[in-house]
């Protein structure tokens, strides 16, 4: 018998990391944990190196690599602690390793993920900030390396099933006339529009569907999280951002659609659990147990669609400008955005300057080609410098 797939798990302690981790222990036969990665719930990470014994963890310093090694031999575990952002390249381009799930949020997850695609690994990618910033840069990577890159985020991993297998062949020669992405529509899909001065970061990170991580839920409420799910689709299945429309689904059923020009419409349902398209990645092209409930259409009962309002959702609005000006553009887009909900959290600035601030960064730097790594970690940092000079300039 074959030995078990090896998987590093970059972010093991947020929502997706522990869905993976949860559908791997469902498969002891076929997945073994390699290495886990957590920043700051150290505890849960130990926690999660007990249960899974992985070969190597990494944390982000040297205090917390001391602590975290201490307490493993304690438990009586001979798992190596790694750090930084070289000991996150480093377990996720191992040669040992078969497959990384990239669930690091933000642009942190960004050089791991690109070490492990130029060394041929299977990449689950739910780091979609990785691939917005980089775009063609990413993609090029993937096919000079041979990398198999299979999404994570629900929206995409649906697009994913309802493609032909050779859609890489382009969409048109497919028969695809359009993407539609739905969204839930987040808290706020309904609050008056006066009320979204006042919301507060506990209700900006109350999902009604998904159970997820306070930047990722907040992107959610202000609909950045699809915008940069629009961008990710269009490098994914290499389409033009008119071919892309979101489209408010509130029961999160549909998970999203393929249109084609025969008038058919492919749609991937089921209930709202990561776990179902980690599986599917992690199995591709077979299918295995999630530990995924059926889904009930009875219960369901009834699917609503609309269209979003982008004076609600200025945040769409911004990311669609940027997957249309390319080049530097979404980079600083997702820069900008990272800065703005981390002081929204710490209560620095309200929730409807998330986007004005973003607006107000992309008005202020040229959009500029980007044909290398260290031209898109400058427009990151340009980005990430003209933010705070916002929040400084006005008092946050």
């Amino acid at each position: 018998m074959s030995r078990p797939e090896q998987v590093t798990v970059l972010g093991a302690t947020g929502s997706i990391g522990l869905s993976t981790l949860d559908v791997i222990a469902r498969h002891p036969e076929r997945y073994q944990a390699f290495a886990l990665s957590g920043f700051t719930r150290l505890a849960e990470l130990l926690a999660l190196c007990v249960r899974h014994r992985p070969r190597f963890a990494v944390v982000p310093d040297e205090l917390a690599a001391r602590g975290l090694q201490a307490d493993l031999r304690a438990a009586g575990l001979s798992t190596e602690v790694l750090l930084g952002e070289e000991g996150l390249c480093q377990v996720a381009s191992h040669p040992e390793v078969d497959a990384v799930m990239a669930a690091i949020v933000g642009a942190a997850g960004l050089r791991p993920t690109l070490a492990a695609v130029e060394k041929g690994k299977k990449i689950l990618l739910a780091n979609k900030e990785a691939l917005v910033m980089t775009g063609a840069l990413f993609m090029q990577a993937v096919r000079k390396s041979g990398s198999v890159l299979l999404p994570i985020d629900s929206e995409h991993n649906a697009i994913f099933q309802c493609l032909p297998g050779d859609f890489a062949r382009g969409l048109g020669a497919v028969g695809v006339r359009r993407i539609l992405l739905t969204a839930s529509g987040g808290p706020f899909r309904q609050t008056p529009l006066a009320e979204l001065e006042h919301v507060t970061p506990e209700q900006a990170c109350a999902h009604p569907n998904w159970s997820m991580g306070r930047k990722i839920s907040v992107d959610s409420a202000s609909m950045m999280n699809k915008g940069l799910e629009l961008i990710e689709a269009c490098w994914l299945f290499d389409a033009r951002p008119d071919q892309v429309e979101v489209v408010i689904h509130p029961q999160s059923v549909i998970h999203s659609l393929v249109d084609y020009v025969d008038g058919s419409v492919l749609a991937q349902l089921g209930n709202p659990d990561m776990r179902t398209p980690i599986s599917n990645a992690l199995a591709w092209p077979e299918r295995i147990d999630s530990g995924v409930a059926p889904l009930d259409l009875f219960a369901v009962a009834r699917l609503d669609f609309q269209a979003p309002d982008e004076q609600r959702f200025p945040c769409l609005r911004l990311a669609r400008a940027a997957a249309e000006a390319g080049g530097s553009a979404p980079a600083m887009l997702n820069a900008a955005n990272e800065v703005a909900v981390a002081a929204f959290l710490e209560r620095r600035i309200r929730y409807p300057e998330i986007a004005s601030i973003i607006e107000d960064v992309l008005s202020r730097e040229a959009v500029v080609a980007v044909d290398e790594l260290d031209a898109v970690f400058a427009a990151d940092a340009k980005a990430r410098a003209l933010t705070e000079q916002w929040l400084s300039r006005n008092g946050r």
